[in-house]
C-alpha cells in the first residue's frame, strides 16, 4: 500500500499544517475516530463531495466546516491515493456538572448560565467556550471587590469519551475601601460628600446597614448621588472629571480618588412652557412650582417634568415628551428653564384583557375598572383600576401593562395581570391559638364565593369560651351602582371566665341585614338594622353586674337575665391602602355608630373609630412606619321602668389585651376589674372586695406604631406572603360610670381614670399561609398594673393588620 501522505491539519487545537498538496479527483472519504457523530452526519458538515477536483486550499476549508460543527477536537486529513482518510478527535460528552466552592453565586444561576452557553450534561464539551464562562465569572467577582477570586473548569476524563465537568471556585474575601478622598470641593467639605456615599472608608460598630466591602455597581450609584447632591443645589455645571480606583498589592484594600470640578451656583430666572400646550396654558402652568430667584434644584425640575406628563396622560396622551433646557446667564449666574412639551397622538383604549385571574370571573375584575374601552387612555384611571383590584383582597399581586395595538398609531390594549390570593378557606379541623385554646371549627369562609366577589359564610366554631354557628352572604354589586346587601344570622354561646373576663353565660342569637352605599371611590356608607336576643346566666355577685340588674328590676339573687334588642347601626369606611392585604402605604379608616331602637329592653349606644396610616419608608416599600389608633364610647340612653337611668350592659363591655389590641397583655386583662359585693356580715351594706377579675369598660383608646422590615432569609417567591415587624403598643380602658366609694368616701380602684395607660414593645410575624392567616408574636410590657397579666408569646390564626 501507497504510504498516506498528510495534506493538510488544523492549526486549531494543536494540530499543524503538512506540506502543500496537489490537486486531484476524490475517489473515496473515509473516517477514523468517529464514535458519537454518525458517518453520514460527518460527510453532510464537508463541503467536499466524491468525484471533486480538491487542492490543499479546499481540504482547509473542509477542516474548517467540520470545526464548526462543534463536535470535534483535532481534524488531520490524509491523502492514501485519490482516497481522503479523515482523522477526528471527538469532543467529549459531558457527563456530570458539579460546582465547589461558590457562595457569592447560587448554583440556580451558575446552571442559567451554562444553558445559555450550551453547557449542559450530554452536550459536547467545548473547551474555547469554558474559557469565556471562566472568564466571565472572574468579572462578576471583581465587579463586587473579590479581586483575589479564581474560576477554575477542571475536565476529568472518563471511558466512552465522556467527561465530568467541575467548577472550583475560590472567592477569597472582599476587597474594603480604606479611603475616599475628593479633589477640587470647594463648596462641600470631604466629610460631607463621603455622608451621601453608600459605599463607606469608615464605619461605627453600631451602623449595622453601612458597609466597607467595595462594589462597582455601588460606587456608580453613589457617583449618581454625588451628581445630584450638586444639580439639587444649584451646580448645574458639575462635572467628574477623573474616577481612580486603586488596588492594595495584596488585593485586600481599596483607594477611591474622585476629581470633580463643582461650578458656578445658578438661580433660576424664570420658567418657560412651549410646544404644544393643547390650549390648556393655566392648567399646565399651576404645576410649575419653582419661583423666579430660587436656586436651581435638579429634583424639582424632574418633579416638574413628571407632574406633566402625568397631566397629560390623564387627558389620553400616553406618550409625551417633555424635556427641560437650561438657557445659562453666565454673567448673573442665572438659568432660564425652557420646558418643551410635545404630548404626541392622543391615545385611545380598545381593549381591557385580564390574565391570571384562574376562579375569580372577568365581571369581577371589570367592574373595579375606571378606565373604559373605546375612550382615550387616563393614566390615573389605569392605576385606579388596579388600586381597586388590590383593596378588593382577592389577589397577591395586581399588574397593568399597556400593548400597542399592532398597525394603528392612536390605540393601545390594558392587560391586567393578577395573581390569585387565597381569599377563603374551607374548614375542617383543629386548631390552637394562645388566646382561644384548642378550637374546632367547620364550614366555608369564602370572600369570593366562586370567583363572583360575593362573601359567604357558614362556620361552626368552638373553643376555650366561645360556641358559635353564623350564616353570612354579602353581594357587593348588589345593583350597578355600586350598592351592596348582606345578610347575617346566627347562635353564639360565650363562657366570660375562659375568656379571661369574671364570669357570666351569655347564650345568644341573632340576625341583621346591611345595605352598603358607595359615595366616591374611597369612602364607604353601610345602614344595617337586627336583632339580638340574650340569655345571661351564672353571674357573679359583682357590683358592675349587681348594679346592671337593679336598674332592670332584677333581684340579687336573679341568676338568669334574658334580653330583647333591636337595633339600627350606621358606619362609614375610607379605604386608600395600597394592597388589600400587607399594604405598605396609605391609609385606612372607619367609624361606626350601633344603637338600640327605643323600647328594646336594654337602650345603649356605642361608637368607635379605627384608623390604620402606612408611611413607606424606602421607594420599595421594603421599611414601613404603621401608626394604628382606636377610639371607643359607648353608654345607655333613657331611663329603665322604674326610672333609672340606662346603663351599657356589661357584656358590651370593651376590653384590652391580645393581639387585636394590646401585645404582651393576657387577652381581655387589662382595664377596670369586678368589684365584689361581699354580704356574709349582714346587713344591706356590704363589703366590697377588690379583684384581678376583668370586668371592662365602656370607653377605650389603643395606639400603636409598628415598623414592617424585610423578612430575613426569605426567598422572593414567599416575600409578598411573609411580613415581619417590631412594634410598641399603648392603651387604656375605662368606665365613665364608674362610681364606687367605700366607707371613707375613697375609691376602691380608680377604674373612671383614662390615665392609666399600659404599654409594651415586640416584635410580630405574618404569614398568608394556604390553611389562612398564621401570626405570631412576641411582646413585653413597659407599662403595667397590679391585676394586669403578661402574655409573652402569642399565636393566632385568621388575622392580620
Amino acid at each position: 500500500m501507497a504510504m498516506k501522505k498528510l495534506l493538510v491539519a488544523s492549526l486549531l487545537l494543536g494540530s499543524s499544517v503538512a506540506q502543500s498538496a496537489e490537486q486531484f479527483v476524490v475517489d473515496d472519504i473515509r473516517f477514523e475516530g468517529l464514535q458519537r457523530v454518525t458517518l453520514g452526519a460527518a460527510l453532510l458538515q464537508m463541503p467536499v463531495r466524491v468525484g471533486d477536483n480538491v487542492d490543499d486550499g479546499d481540504i482547509s476549508g473542509m477542516i474548517q466546516s467540520l470545526f464548526a460543527s462543534g463536535n470535534f477536537e483535532d481534524i488531520q486529513v490524509f491523502r492514501d491515493g485519490n482516497t481522503l482518510l479523515v482523522k477526528v478527535q471527538e469532543r467529549p460528552t459531558i457527563a456530570s456538572i458539579t460546582f465547589s466552592g461558590n457562595k457569592a453565586i447560587k448554583e440556580e444561576q451558575l446552571k442559567e448560565n451554562l444553558d445559555a452557553s450550551r453547557i449542559q450534561v450530554g452536550e459536547s464539551l467545548d473547551r474555547t467556550t469554558l474559557s469565556k464562562i471562566e472568564k466571565g465569572l472572574e468579572d462578576f467577582y471583581y465587579s463586587v471587590g473579590k479581586y483575589n477570586a479564581t474560576v477554575q473548569a477542571v475536565v476529568t476524563p472518563l471511558p466512552r469519551n465522556r467527561a465530568d465537568l467541575k467548577f472550583v471556585f475560590t472567592e477569597g474575601v472582599s476587597a474594603e475601601i480604606q479611603q475616599i478622598n475628593f479633589i477640587g470641593n470647594d463648596v462641600f467639605s470631604d466629610d460631607e460628600l463621603r455622608k451621601k456615599f453608600k459605599l463607606q472608608s469608615e464605619v461605627s460598630w453600631w451602623n449595622f446597614f453601612a458597609d466597607k466591602k467595595y462594589q462597582k455597581q455601588v460606587l456608580a450609584g453613589d457617583l449618581e448621588t454625588l451628581r445630584s447632591m450638586y444639580l439639587n443645589n444649584g451646580y448645574l455645571k458639575y462635572r467628574l472629571d477623573a474616577t481612580q480606583v486603586a488596588i492594595s498589592p495584596d488585593k485586600k484594600g481599596v483607594y477611591i480618588t474622585l476629581k470633580v470640578d463643582e461650578g458656578e451656583q445658578y438661580k433660576v430666572k424664570n420658567v418657560q412652557l412651549r410646544g404644544d400646550l393643547l390650549g390648556k396654558t393655566g392648567e399646565l402652568e399651576a404645576l410649575v412650582a419653582i419661583s423666579s430667584g430660587d436656586v436651581y434644584n435638579g429634583a424639582e425640575v424632574t418633579a416638574l417634568e413628571e407632574a406633566l406628563k402625568r397631566k397629560l396622560g390623564e387627558l389620553g396622551y400616553a406618550y409625551p415628551q417633555v424635556n427641560t433646557l437650561p438657557d445659562f446667564d453666565d454673567d448673573n449666574q442665572e438659568v432660564t428653564l425652557i420646558v418643551n412639551v410635545e404630548p404626541g397622538k392622543r391615545i385611545y383604549v380598545r381593549n381591557i384583557g385580564f390574565s391570571g385571574n384562574t376562579s375569580t370571573k372577568d365581571e369581577v375584575l371589570r367592574r373595579e375598572m375606571r378606565q373604559m374601552e373605546g375612550s382615550w387612555l387616563n393614566s390615573r384611571s389605569v392605576e385606579r383600576g388596579k388600586e381597586r383590584l388590590s383593596r378588593t383582597g382577592f389577589f397577591e399581586t395586581v399588574d397593568v401593562q399597556t400593548v400597542r395595538v399592532p398597525g394603528t398609531d392612536d390605540q393601545v390594549d390594558l392587560q391586567y395581570t393578577v395573581k390569585e390570593a387565597n381569599a377563603g378557606n374551607i374548614n375542617f379541623g383543629v386548631g390552637y391559638g394562645t388566646e382561644s385554646g384548642i378550637s374546632f371549627q367547620a364550614g366555608i369562609q369564602q370572600d369570593n364565593f366562586l370567583g363572583t366577589g360575593n362573601r359567604f359564610g357558614i362556620n361552626a366554631m368552638m373553643n376555650d369560651y366561645q360556641k358559635n354557628v353564623s350564616l353570612e352572604y354579602r353581594d357587593p354589586y348588589f345593583t350597578l351602582d355600586g350598592i351592596s346587601l348582606g345578610g347575617k344570622v346566627y347562635y353564639n354561646e360565650f363562657e366570660a371566665s375562659d375568656a379571661n373576663i369574671s364570669d357570666y353565660t351569655n347564650q345568644s342569637y341573632g340576625a341583621s341585614l346591611t345595605w352598603g352605599f358607595p359615595f366616591d371611590e374611597l369612602n364607604f356608607f353601610e345602614f344595617g338594622l337586627g336583632y339580638d336576643h340574650n340569655k345571661i346566666s351564672n353571674t357573679q355577685e359583682y357590683y358592675q353586674i349587681e348594679k346592671f340588674k337593679q336598674i332592670h328590676g332584677f333581684d340579687r339573687g336573679d341568676n338568669v337575665i334574658e334580653l330583647d334588642d333591636f337595633n339600627w347601626s350606621v358606619s362609614w369606611t375610607r379605604n386608600n391602602l395600597n394592597r388589600g392585604y400587607f399594604p405598605t402605604a396609605g391609609n385606612h379608616q372607619r367609624a361606626s355608630f350601633r344603637m338600640t331602637i327605643p323600647g328594646s329592653d336594654a337602650q345603649f349606644f356605642k361608637a368607635q373609630y379605627d384608623v390604620r396610616q402606612y408611611f413607606p419608608l424606602t421607594e420599595d416599600h421594603g421599611y414601613s412606619l404603621l401608626l394604628r389608633g382606636r377610639v371607643g364610647y359607648g353608654n345607655g340612653y333613657g331611663t329603665t321602668d322604674n326610672g333609672s337611668d340606662q346603663l351599657l350592659p356589661f357584656y358590651e363591655n370593651y376590653y384590652a389585651g391580645g393581639f387585636s389590641t394590646l401585645r404582651g397583655f393576657r387577652s381581655n386583662t387589662v382595664g377596670p376589674k369586678a368589684v365584689y359585693l361581699d354580704y356574709s356580715a349582714g346587713g344591706n351594706n356590704p363589703e366590697l372586695i377588690g379583684s384581678d377579675d376583668a370586668a371592662g369598660g365602656n370607653a377605650v383608646a389603643l395606639a400603636s406604631m409598628e415598623l414592617i422590615v424585610p423578612t430575613p432569609f426569605a426567598s422572593d417567591e414567599v416575600r409578598n406572603q411573609i411580613r415581619t415587624s417590631v412594634f410598641v403598643d399603648a392603651g387604656t380602658v375605662w368606665d365613665t360610670e364608674y362610681d364606687l366609694r367605700d366607707s371613707d368616701g375613697r375609691y376602691i380602684q380608680d377604674y373612671s381614670d383614662p390615665s392609666l395607660i399600659r404599654a409594651s414593645y415586640g416584635a410580630a410575624l405574618q404569614w398568608m399561609s394556604p390553611m389562612g392567616p398564621l401570626v405570631f408574636s412576641i411582646a413585653k410590657p413597659i407599662k403595667k398594673y397590679e391585676g394586669d397579666d403578661e402574655e409573652f408569646f402569642t399565636f393566632t390564626i385568621g388575622r392580620t393588620f
